[in-house]
């Protein structure tokens, strides 16, 4: 059942409210920019898209437009950093970091400067854009720097919520945000912490753990309430790729003895290899992967791409029923 800890959507049987995860973080900037005049934004002629633009006209000598040029982006944050404020950068994540990874290790995350990157558009559910515009790998580049901070919020309140904590965190951030609207689970009351999973889903005498990072939330939920039935299934809520919630993880991969990642990224290096590591020190269980499979996306809808690359509820069912029969 739905943790009532966690003060979720009463419902999880009908698809919830939907909203895009950057209009949260749209709504949190601007309210970060009205609280500290410290915060300053930087675009890469992607105001709109990037949901940047109510900032830029609240606040238009706090905003600079570095055009279609992510290099610079980076290193204009990063000097920026260097003295004082703290910078908002943010394009499409094949973008930033796609095209300006070696800018952003270099002066950002070498000189551990507070730049708060934001990748938007990641994963397949850019839709017809197709395979240039699908960031897949960012999470990879990302999670392996030194200094980096990683969040993948699941819907609108929670992008809010890892805005407003990016602002607070002391070093370099990276915020992964969708296109599409996906379903809003988490509420304007749900707790969120840097680096804290949440158990939001919690079936009696568990026996398979699901580790969902980003918008496919509600899909992970919807396939342990199918499954209940069946299968106790934990649905845990990792919003925080880097640092990892080692604890929690490893808690409930052996409780239930056998676990699944999903995520809407490659499973090479992203999410489910994070917590692979993990387990592989702490708790080696039956673990299976949901994400795209060395494979580059395509044009489509989103609900089209999620089952062509089998990211839906019915894929995440049997990758549970997967695990569980391997324990035996």
């Amino acid at each position: 059942m739905l943790s009532l800890q966690q003060k979720l959507i009463s419902n999880i049987r009908d698809v919830p409210e939907q909203a895009m995860t950057r209009d949260g973080f749209g709504d949190a900037l601007l309210e970060l920019g009205e609280t500290n005049k410290d915060v300053v934004a930087l675009c890469a002629d992607l105001a709109e898209s990037t949901r940047m633009l109510a900032f830029k006209e609240k606040f238009p000598d706090r905003y600079i437009e570095l055009g279609v040029a992510e290099q610079n982006l980076a290193g204009v944050a990063s000097g920026l950093a260097n003295y004082g404020k703290i910078p908002f950068i943010a394009s499409y994540a094949s973008f930033s970091p796609g095209r300006n990874n070696e800018q952003i290790r270099t002066t950002i995350s070498l000189n551990n400067v507070p730049v708060k990157i934001v990748g938007s558009h990641a994963g397949l559910s850019v839709g017809p854009d197709g395979a240039t515009h699908q960031a897949l790998e960012d999470i990879a580049l990302m999670r392996v720097q030194p200094n980096m901070c990683v969040l993948s919020p699941a819907d609108r309140e929670q992008a809010k919520k890892a805005t407003r904590a990016a602002a607070e965190h002391p070093g370099p951030v990276y915020i992964r945000l969708a296109r599409e609207k996906t379903p809003t689970v988490t509420t304007k009351d749900t707790p969120f912490e840097i680096g804290k999973a949440q158990l939001l889903w919690q079936g009696e005498n568990p026996q398979v753990a699901v580790f969902v990072t980003g918008t496919l939330l509600w899909n992970a939920l919807r396939a342990a309430e199918e499954l209940q039935s069946e299968i106790a299934v934990t649905v845990v809520n990792v919003h925080t790729i880097k640092p990892l919630d080692e604890k929690t993880i490893t808690q409930a991969a052996r409780a239930a003895g056998a676990a699944v990642t999903v995520e809407e990224h490659q499973v090479a290096g992203g999410f489910g290899s994070a917590v692979a590591e993990v387990l592989a020190r702490t708790a080696p269980v039956p673990l299976e992967f949901v994400g795209v499979h060395d494979r580059f996306g395509q044009s489509g809808e989103m609900q089209q791409l999620w089952n062509e690359y089998g990211l839906g509820v019915p894929h995440i069912k049997e990758a549970i029923k997967n695990a569980f029969a391997r324990k035996f």
